[in-house]
């Protein structure tokens, strides 16, 4: 090869040659070095020679085949850069024809992932954002100009012993229950945590009302299908007169220019004051019973008028008020001589109350709060995530101690604060709720978990809510039941009830007991005597009410032991403490308040509030709650059916005597 004519051709007419550069150094890939003066091919002179100026193309010889064959392995094997050339790819065999193949391609879908419309103003988080946008500017303007034109102030020379309490500015945007904007509130909110206890206020109370009394009340506007009128009271805390002297810094963006260090001396009540709420329910209540109403000894914040055969009920939540009863015209009179003395606003038929949606059907009153499960799915990210059929699995065995702790558990304790408040209308995840609310002190991985498998149920029955039917029969009873030593770290057992006005639940709880239960027969009878405080509680509320229950209540119970505890005069040795639970519940049954029946596992209804349950049984218990699918409810597919109530009442009646025989009977 040395020897060859072509050899020293191509030696000449490049002048050197280039030694193969190792692949790890690829950065000096480029450079040229001479070959080392022993080479035979080497230039004798010491000097070392200039880098090569490499030929073009044009320049190479190629006059016959030989040359270029020659030429071909000569820079393949001096290291030249050109890379080598591809290896054939292998040819296809296999017969089936992809999609892609065939040039088929499935179009890209895009999918709103926000239940309501974005808005195009965000809240402020101060005034000086605030001031930037003309709808939060018209906001403020209205409080300020409501505010002075109730005279909740006055300004002041400031003097040194006065105890300044500070304000701000709140922003927020109120939706319907369609999701859209329906309003751009602006609150200018005292700084309550400056106020000092015993000097700057006394008494603190917040106007209410009970769940239960708004399920209560609305169960009996369904049976007799009187209309639910809702109201909403413009500023309801600057109606509230103060008792006390405080003084506040002027409101930002708004300082008087002609007196800039005066500060207001309030004479009315404001929001972010301690005892704001209970100056307001004050001057309410005051207005209430001057119309002719009385208030519930029951739940403070009901009002009842009764007079011959005319009843009206008068419900406060803070500033939003419901009002129902058998006369129109008289709700009518109430709302125009209320107008007359507060800023009211009449919000019409009742649609809308507290976050829950109220939907008028043939089948009755359906109550949902799809809009805010909504927002909770897209606040944790599951808005698409998979569906599964029971809020907790069937082998579900949670711990304090199982998992690992989480780095941030803001989350998992916001999430669950917010599902506490949906139990309004979903007694199907109370014991779910309950169950993972006792790990919010320091929740893990493994209660993370459990967690998003709630929200992965409340995503497949987003639409589902608590269907209130019309009654026949007002008749009041209620399911007992308890999980004896279900909390794997205290052994303390699980108390449940679920209270029914005919067949519409109105009261359901799911709570840990106080104290460890030696024995299944302890456990159920401490929720026997929870049950029935609850139920005596109820009875009292529909006796002011004006409405009488045909019967004694009766507790269902599926504990024998429990049952005859209940009817029997008798007092074990393992019973001594929890003679008060026995003396309650037996005072109150030989008083006739109320009966206890024996009834089979099968048919307690309570059971799915006290542990996990099987996919069917769980479906089972959850229709017969009461919880139905709003789509299926507006499709007709629920139908009045009083016969089915009366067969009902019947059988509790049959099951209740059975049982009274069985318990007498030696």
């Amino acid at each position: 090869m040395p020897n060859s004519p072509h050899y020293s051709e191509q030696v000449a007419s490049h002048g050197v040659l280039h030694e193969p550069v190792p692949s790890s150094e690829p950065a000096r890939a480029s450079q040229v070095r001479p070959i080392p003066s022993s080479s035979p091919l080497s230039s004798p002179s010491p000097r070392a020679l200039p880098p090569p100026t490499l030929p073009s193309a044009p320049s190479l010889s190629l006059s016959s085949s030989s040359t270029l064959s020659n030429s071909s392995h000569s820079s393949t094997s001096s290291g030249s850069p050109n890379p080598p050339l591809a290896p054939p790819q292998p040819l296809r065999t296999h017969p089936m024809v992809t999609r892609a193949q065939n040039n088929i391609f499935k179009p890209k879908q895009l999918f709103h992932t926000t239940p309501t419309p974005a808005t195009t103003y965000l809240e402020p988080t101060c005034v000086s954002q605030a001031l930037k946008e003309p709808v939060w500017r018209q906001a403020m303007s209205e409080e300020f100009t409501a505010l002075v034109r109730q005279g909740t102030w006055e300004l002041v020379p400031p003097t040194p012993d006065q105890h300044l309490i500070g304000c701000k500015w709140v922003f927020r945007v109120k939706r319907g229950k369609d999701g859209s904007i329906e309003s751009y509130k602006a609150r200018l909110v005292a700084k309550g945590f400056h106020q000092r206890p015993g000097f700057d206020y006394f008494n603190t109370f917040s106007p209410v009302i009970k769940p239960t009394t708004i399920r209560t009340v609305l169960s009996l506007a369904v049976s007799h299908g009187w209309p639910i009128q809702h109201l909403d009271v413009n500023n309801a805390f600057l109606h509230g007169k103060l008792e006390e002297t405080l003084y506040m810094q002027q409101p930002p963006g708004f300082v008087d220019s002609d007196k800039p260090h005066f500060v207001c001396r309030l004479t009315k009540s404001l929001y972010g004051l301690k005892q704001a709420p209970r100056a307001w329910f004050r001057e309410l209540k005051a207005f209430i019973l001057s119309q002719g109403f009385y208030n519930s000894k029951s739940d403070s914040s009901l009002f009842v008028y009764h007079k011959d055969s005319t009843r009206l009920y008068f419900l406060v939540y803070a500033d939003d008020i419901l009002l129902t009863g058998n006369d129109s015209s008289l709700l009518r009179s109430l709302v125009h001589k209320m107008g007359q003395c507060f800023s009211l606003k009449d919000l019409g038929p009742f649609t809308f109350f507290l976050g829950i949606e109220a939907i008028q059907t043939p089948a009755g009153l359906l109550l949902s709060q799809h809009k805010y499960i909504l927002d909770i799915l897209c606040r944790a990210n599951m808005d698409a995530a998979k569906l599964v059929s029971t809020p907790l699995p069937f082998s579900a065995n949670l711990s304090s101690s199982a998992g690992s702790a989480l780095s941030n558990s803001s989350e998992y304790r916001c999430i669950l604060g917010s599902l506490q408040y949906l139990t309004l209308t979903r007694p199907d995840i109370s014991f779910a709720v309950s169950r993972l609310s006792q790990y919010m002190h320091q929740p893990t991985d493994l209660h993370w978990q459990a967690l998003k498998r709630v929200l992965r149920y409340l995503r497949g029955t987003v639409y589902h809510g608590l269907l209130l039917r019309p009654q026949p029969s007002l008749s009041l009873h209620a399911y007992s039941d308890s999980d004896w030593a279900g909390d794997r770290d205290s052994s303390i057992s699980t108390t449940s009830y679920v209270v029914f006005l005919g067949s519409n639940p109105i009261s359901w709880r799911a709570a840990k007991q106080q104290a460890v239960a030696r024995s299944s027969t302890e456990a159920k009878y401490r929720a026997l005597a929870a049950t029935a405080s609850e139920l005596i509680w109820v009875r009292n509320l529909l006796s002011e009410l004006g409405v009488s229950v045909p019967r004694s209540p009766a507790i269902f119970c599926d504990n024998v032991s429990a049952t005859y505890l209940s009817v029997n005069p008798v007092l074990h040795s393992r019973m001594k403490h929890i003679a008060i639970d026995l003396h309650f519940v037996r005072d109150l049954m030989d008083r006739g308040f109320l009966h206890v029946s024996h009834i089979s596992t099968h048919d307690q209804l309570a059971d799915g509030l006290t542990k996990p349950l099987s996919s069917a049984r769980f479906c089972l218990l959850r229709s017969k709650l009461g919880i139905a699918d709003s789509f299926s409810v507006l499709r007709g597919r629920y139908q009045i059916n009083h016969s089915t109530s009366q067969k009902e009442t019947k059988s509790h009646q049959i099951n209740y005597s059975t049982s009274q025989t069985e318990t007498k009977s030696p």
